[in-house]
């Protein structure tokens, strides 16, 4: 009866769970004819800067009181700043040169506000329905029309006599999808076309009563390309307007994100993962030939020598046995390492499952930041138990020390680069500036929560029992003979680190091209697979380059574990720089200190989670084989 009783009230929780959580995609909003929606306006972006600046940065028209949309960690991070705005819009009602405002003569200020943006190709963001705004672009695609969206929309242009225009008149089209049997409507599209026109009228100007000539409602004229442009220059009368279209749309409500994160490069990503499978292949064929032919041979070999006089004539792998397991130098560094990395791993792991599953999908914006930092944090526990096991595991007593190291190296060095950043950019009075409200919450996380859950897990790592090594060691170092050149460290690590590389760089690419040009990645599911092959692949490189050192009887493979399959983080870096030169128009100081600095951190949170799983294969590896030895 109890057992019944408590299934009931675990039951009785999940369903209370299940109806607060919040699955992106499917809470619609139904809107009947005539309802008032809310158009919010967002930051100013621009691929040539990375700075993103408050809307209301530039004299664009402002409601009577700015009123700040409630962001996520994520949304700050990013340097979203949403607010509302002066338009009115309200469902299924056309609008035709609606008035918005008018400046009577733009000041030199005002002029030099607009101008700067424009020419560092600033694009303006808005949001109707959680919907950001975009301009449709009709392209050809295996000989049909394919509609894509282009995010938001530029400040203006540059004409031929290379004269500013700004762009003061916006063409908002809106699809909608209609249920026939109630006459609700679903926002399932919001599309612009912004044009640049001199707007004039008769007479003096009447602001309760705008009436416009070369826009008008009552005569049917509208606004086009070929009207005489708008001049960005000081002394100039600007009046904004706007139209709203309404189409109906086939677009179901769950399908309306379908056209944003439309991808025609299918191709590229398949033949990225086929590039990255025959890696896989080639690897595995040669660790197989070491497991299943080279080892069982000398394993046989070993098991087979019978004499002393034999016995020391062996030569290979199994000479080292007495040295193999002697603990590294800088132990408690590499147990740090070890831990940070698997706080990363199991970060990415969880993130991409509910990347997968939808739960971070682009409509909630900043949601994939946010979720990043948290896990985090609270995979803090995980660094602390690997780092304070491997720890003991080294026979070092001063795990407090090591603990704190893991707690602080990692994100003290990346909160370091961040706050150095921060403050070029707060020089630069963009939004992109952290606010000291949310640098102290990033504070509140790492101190308050992140740090005692790394010392809870060191805490019971500690306190379990450490694994016993299948072979005694020595208490004389082995004297290690003089190596090949091709068995350099250095050699060796930098040519561990290409191939890890070779198997991720396809889908690298999309990545930055998301993160530094602003475009939409949704495509989690080739980057689960990506990942598994980045596992495999940095799991058997390590394995083989391991198993050539130790036949060359230098058993110190410790350190040079982590950096063979870390070493891809080298790699990273130099082709982010390849990436920075060909694909990038960035030419001032803080924007490049942003990229480098941000790129910086990403390399180094890839070095440590390489490091880690070829660490952990090769340790597994070793254990392995010295275990099916006989050792007198």
């Amino acid at each position: 009866m109890a057992l019944r009783r408590a299934a009931l009230v675990v039951l009785l929780c999940l369903s209370a769970c299940c109806q607060a959580f919040y699955l992106p995609g499917v809470a619609p909003q139904d809107y009947a004819k005539g309802d008032k929606l809310f158009l919010k306006v967002n930051k100013l972006s621009s691929t040539k800067t990375q700075l993103p600046y408050e809307y209301y940065s530039i004299p664009y028209c402002r409601p009577s009181k700015i009123v700040p949309n409630a962001e996520n960690l994520g949304e700050v991070l990013r340097g979203d700043r949403i607010e509302n705005s002066p338009y009115e819009i309200e469902i299924r009602v056309d609008q035709q040169c609606k008035f918005l405002c008018r400046i009577p003569a733009l000041s030199s200020t005002q002029a030099e506000a607009f101008g700067s943006k424009l020419e560092d190709e600033y694009r303006v963001n808005m949001i109707l329905d959680n919907l950001p705004v975009a301009i449709p672009q009709i392209r050809d695609d295996s000989g049909s029309n394919v509609k894509r969206y282009e995010r938001g929309f530029p400040i203006g242009r540059i004409e031929d006599d290379g004269k500013l225009s700004l762009h003061n008149h916006l063409r908002f089209t809106i699809l909608y999808h209609r249920d026939i049997e109630t006459d609700l409507s679903r926002i399932v599209g919001f599309e612009v076309k912004p044009f640049s026109i001199q707007h004039k009228y008769d007479g003096t100007w009447n602001e309760d009563k705008a009436d416009l000539s070369t826009c008008n409602p009552g005569s049917m004229k509208y606004v086009s390309d070929k009207d005489d442009p708008q001049e960005m220059k000081e002394g100039k009368e600007v009046i904004f307007t706007y139209d709203v279209v309404y189409e109906p749309s086939q677009i179901r409500w769950a399908s309306r994100w379908d056209t944003y994160l439309l991808m025609t490069d299918d191709q590229i990503h398949w033949f990225s993962i086929i590039n990255s499978l025959m890696i896989v292949l080639f690897l595995s064929g040669m660790v197989a030939m070491i497991m299943m032919r080279t080892l069982h041979r000398d394993i046989s070999n070993y098991n087979q020598l019978e004499t002393v006089e034999e016995a020391q004539e062996e030569t290979g792998w199994k000479l080292v046995h007495g040295d193999v397991f002697r603990p590294p130098s800088n132990a408690s560094l590499l147990s740090v390492y070890v831990g940070t990395g698997m706080q990363l791993i199991g970060m990415g792991v969880v993130t991409m499952v509910f990347a997968v599953l939808g739960f971070l999908s682009p409509a909630n914006r900043g949601g994939l930041m946010t979720a990043m930092l948290l896990l985090f944090v609270f995979m803090g526990i995980f660094g602390g138990y690997y780092s304070a096991r491997l720890y003991k595991i080294f026979k070092g007593e001063q795990w407090k020390k090591t603990t704190l190291k893991t707690a602080l190296y990692f994100p003290g060095v990346c909160f370091c680069i961040f706050f150095s950043l921060n403050m070029l950019v707060w020089g630069q009075k963009s939004s992109g500036a952290v606010p000291f409200g949310t640098l102290f919450a990033l504070c509140f996380l790492w101190f308050g929560i992140s740090v005692p859950l790394v010392f809870v897990g060191s805490y019971f790592g500690y306190k379990s029992p450490a694994m016993e090594d299948p072979v005694r060691t020595n208490k004389i170092p082995r004297q290690i003979p003089e190596q090949p050149w091709y068995m350099n460290p250095v050699f060796s690590i930098l040519i561990g680190g290409i191939l890890p590389f070779g198997a991720v760089f396809i889908e690298l690419f999309f990545i930055l091209t998301s993160m530094w040009l602003h475009q939409f990645y949704y495509l989690f599911g080739f980057l689960c697979l990506v990942f598994v092959i980045l596992i495999i692949t940095c799991a058997e490189i390590t394995i083989v380059l391991c198993y050539f050192q130790l036949c060359s009887e230098d058993y110190r493979w410790w350190w040079r574990a982590y950096f063979t399959s870390g070493s891809s983080a080298a790699y990273l870096f130099l082709y982010s720089m390849f990436y920075f030169w060909t694909k990038l128009d960035i030419t001032r100081y803080v924007p490049m200190a942003m990229y480098f600095g941000y790129m910086a951190i990403v390399s180094y949170s890839f070095f440590c989670m390489t490091g880690t799983i070829g660490f952990f294969a090769c340790w597994l590896f070793v254990r392995q084989i010295y275990a099916a030895v006989k050792i007198d």
